[in-house]
């Protein structure tokens, strides 16, 4: 579901879509999905024309959605995604993706939102710590995580700080505003998800120190858990719940702007499209419009270094 949006997100940012740019929130129709037309809807039933990509994930626009990936490619948004430690072999190679169509599994999903809490890097979750015997005696005990450095790094540090002030405003105003509003804090991050029919809801979440990830669905069958449940009313108070007990006492951390953005107007932007050539407009009626005309492709679409062989727990 729309969990996976984060992941598109970060994709797109690396595309020059910015936090204020324009993209429509307009019908869509495709017929390239096995001859079958596909319109997606908005969960709202609403279309509401330009919006800004800050809006669209608050609001879990999924047209806007579709688009993004339209602009980044299925590809692209595949190979991103594994940056994060999504597996590509079980996500489509279409633009159902743009909506969370794929699979992985409420561990996967820790991990991956595990990068967004670690900064930008990825590192395997620890299931057994350590084990001793009746006399204290250490039969064993997981190796210690290895150094962060750049080398390692899964996704550019920036990158990563604007996805997360985009998921700040989704706990603090959009579709898990309750998080926020009952647990009294700023520093929570996270989105919700709703698989067609309800068969599944989500809330993936952390806190810079705890990322956790709750499912909610039958096991045994694609059964629907309600007309209209989503992951907002079902999995976000379980993840409330926990989080009020995990996080007493634990200090507020602000995140701070890395090096390469900047603030203007009120938003986020990369350093080298302060002077123009970022995505302006992400049109459904013709080509996206730049300022300038061309745009550059970031180079961090290269390959992603090697996932450390360290354990740590995000």
């Amino acid at each position: 579901g729309s969990s996976f949006k984060p992941f598109l997100y970060s994709a797109a940012l690396e595309r020059g879509v910015m936090p204020a740019t324009l993209i429509d929130d307009v019908p869509f129709v495709s017929d390239n999905l096995g001859g079958k037309p596909w319109a997606p809807q908005n969960y709202d039933g609403r279309f509401d024309g330009p919006i800004t990509l800050r809006d669209a994930l608050v609001r879990s626009k999924n047209l806007v959605s579709v688009r993004l990936a339209q602009h980044v490619g299925a590809g692209g948004v595949r190979d991103w995604a594994a940056r994060f430690g999504i597996d590509p072999a079980r996500q489509p190679d279409n633009l159902t993706l743009a909506l969370g169509s794929g699979a992985a599994s409420p561990l996967q999903m820790a991990q991956a939102y595990g990068v967004f809490a670690n900064g930008g890097w990825r590192v395997p979750p620890v299931l057994v710590e350590r084990i001793t015997d009746s006399q204290g005696k250490v039969l064993f005990e997981a190796p210690p995580p290895a150094a962060l450095s750049e080398d390692t790094r899964a996704v550019p540090a920036r990158n990563v700080f604007i996805v997360n002030s985009l998921m700040a405003d989704v706990t603090r105003v959009g579709t898990a505003a309750s998080a926020q509003a009952r647990l009294k804090r700023p520093d929570l991050y996270g989105k919700t998800g709703t698989t067609n029919d309800a068969v599944d809801a989500w809330f993936a979440g952390f806190q810079p120190r705890l990322v956790a990830v709750v499912w909610m669905g039958f096991s045994d069958a694609a059964r629907s858990l309600g007309e209209r449940e989503s992951g907002s009313a079902l999995a976000l108070p379980i993840w409330i719940d926990y989080m009020a007990v995990a996080l007493n006492g634990v200090p507020v951390q602000t995140l701070e702007a890395p090096a390469g953005v900047q603030r203007v107007d009120d938003e986020w932007v990369y350093d080298e499209w302060l002077g123009g050539g970022r995505v302006a407009h992400l049109r459904a009626d013709g080509p996206p419009l730049y300022t300038p005309a061309a745009l550059a492709v970031s180079s961090a679409f290269a390959p992603a270094p090697a996932a450390t062989a360290a354990s740590a727990s995000p």
